[in-house]
């Protein structure tokens, strides 16, 4: 009878040890103004209205179902922090002439003269102001597209330039992709005012989209340097350019650790997939099924496809040892903005920095 309420004991113990393991592996549950508190003492003292930062990033966190725990807010910081010193619509230095150097890069393009073109910028705009008087006058990305969007729509040499093509590609306090928040706009909880476009100039929805870049999509990365270099060159670009990386390794081909791994908008194969395709054999896969497999690479299932594996093993036997699954991407950052050179990998450290800082805090 002992030995039975012992066995008892012992398994009730047992028991309760599980379900105390399973709810420590839970996150806590935080209330609003508990997260709301910690982002205002996170911030630096000198930025204004840190209580409406918080809000917004309070709004994306609980909207898109993040878990707002210090780790993600710390992230998010970071990344705001090194993309535009908590600055709404950030200015860029000489931004009218980079405007202006934009319009004459394409006229020349489309073999248009410059001077019908400067001719063009004279004509005076729905602000009343001339176009060259506003470039002129452009300080931030927010007046800039302003100004191409009237261009557009009311100069007709505009539109022979430019279609319906805003040279504007990234805005906000995160600077993320225009594109991209227009792409995932579904579900945005605020009344738009008049195009995503324009509410990703906002704090509200720079911050809103920046997060949902940087936090909004599964990885199984084990450090966050990984992330901060997707929100630069793309969601599982880290986790992509390992993967080429292996291909490497394994076919002795050499590769771009681009995060790249089909020409997207062609069946054309780029080099990374004919790697692929020259160990056809050694993978015991055939170009429609790597083709296929190669396409799911902007998603976390990529990791259970049979050629991701397959790649990894054959790698890992040439090499003899495990390889790493995530690596910093090897892209050269281009934009008329940047003035220097300047890489995913020195972005991604840049923030880390930033991170582990506010970690400390």
């Amino acid at each position: 009878m002992y030995s039975s309420r012992l066995i008892f004991c012992l398994t009730t113990l047992l028991v309760l040890a599980g379900c105390s393991t399973q709810r420590s592996q839970q996150q806590p549950e935080r209330s609003e103004a508990e997260v709301k508190a910690q982002i205002v003492r996170l911030i630096p003292a000198k930025v204004p209205d840190r209580a409406g930062w918080a809000q917004d990033i309070y709004t994306a966190f609980n909207t898109q179902e993040i878990y707002p725990g210090t780790e993600n807010i710390c992230a998010v910081l970071a990344v705001t922090e090194q993309e535009s010193t908590y600055q709404v619509d950030p200015p860029v230095p000489n931004m009218g002439k980079i405007a202006q150097d934009e319009i004459l890069r394409r006229a020349a393009r489309l073999h248009v003269p410059g001077v019908l073109v400067r001719t063009a910028l004279q004509l005076r705009s729905p602000t009343g102001k001339s176009y060259a008087e506003r470039l002129k006058a452009a300080r931030t990305e927010k007046d800039l597209s302003a100004i191409f969007d009237d261009f557009i729509s009311v100069v007709p040499l505009g539109r022979t330039l430019f279609g319906s093509f805003n040279p504007v590609h990234t805005a906000g306090p995160m600077q993320v992709s225009i594109a991209f928040a227009e792409h995932q706009a579904r579900g945005y909880p605020y009344t738009v005012d008049g195009s995503i476009r324009r509410e990703v100039f906002t704090r509200r929805g720079g911050m809103y989209f920046g997060i949902m870049h940087l936090l909004g999509y599964p990885v199984n990365y084990d450090q966050p340097l990984y992330r901060f270099a997707d929100f630069n060159a793309g969601w599982y670009a880290s986790r992509n350019a390992a993967f080429q990386a292996a291909v490497s390794r394994a076919s002795g081909k050499t590769l771009a650790l681009d995060g790249d791994l089909i020409r997207h908008g062609s069946i054309m194969p780029g080099n990374t997939e004919l790697a692929v395709r020259s160990l056809g054999k050694a993978l015991g896969m055939r170009n429609p099924s790597i083709r296929s497999q190669l396409e799911q690479g902007d998603s976390l299932d990529f990791e259970e496809t049979t050629l991701y594996q397959r790649v990894f093993a054959l790698a890992e036997k040439a090499e003899g040892k495990p390889l790493p699954r995530a690596v910093l991407p090897g892209i050269v950052l281009k934009s008329p903005k940047i003035t220097r050179k300047l890489t995913t990998a020195w972005f991604a450290n840049r923030v880390n920095d930033r991170y582990q800082r506010c970690m400390k805090r």
